[in-house]
């Protein structure tokens, strides 16, 4: 249990640090701050639809997201962020179809949901690095929602 804590923490804090990271930097305007490497933002390019009928659209990064994405920032280095309105329910499902769908597997052991934060990691990503999202409900009607590759 005291593991568990442990992981909501640090996810907490990942999710507060990438969401600083995305809106701080600047005084005007609303466009979000180019990744370090210089690159533009990402820009959102909508997928096809799965079997299911569910609506994925897939970030520059590759990611999927939500079809109601908005401020959606890939971060450079295997990070995006972005926000929705949907329920955090919805968008937990939304990820676990998606991977599920596309041969992923989940860690279940790593998958934590509680008062408006749910982290989940699904490994099987080409690139032999473990999928992160995790999420945190704002408490205005949105979410925040970060994905990440990171070493497993």
């Amino acid at each position: 249990m005291k593991h568990k804590s442990v992981f909501l923490a640090l996810a907490v804090l990942m999710m507060a640090s990438l969401a600083c990271n995305a809106l701080s930097g600047g005084g005007g305007g609303d466009a979000p701050i180019a990744p370090s490497g210089g690159n533009a933002p990402a820009t959102v390019a909508p997928q096809n639809n799965d079997s299911s009928g569910g609506n994925a659209d897939t970030s520059a990064s590759g990611f999927p997201i939500t079809s109601d994405a908005y401020n959606v920032v890939d971060l450079g280095d295997g990070n995006l962020l972005y926000y929705s309105k949907l329920p955090q329910k919805e968008i937990l499902q939304f990820y676990r179809d998606e991977y599920v769908s596309r041969g992923y597997t989940e860690r279940g052991l790593l998958t934590t949901t509680s008062n408006g934060v749910f982290s989940i990691v699904f490994d099987g990503d080409p690139s032999g690095k473990a999928v992160v999202i995790q999420s945190v409900d704002l408490g205005d009607g949105s979410c925040t929602v970060a994905i990440s590759l990171q070493d497993t």
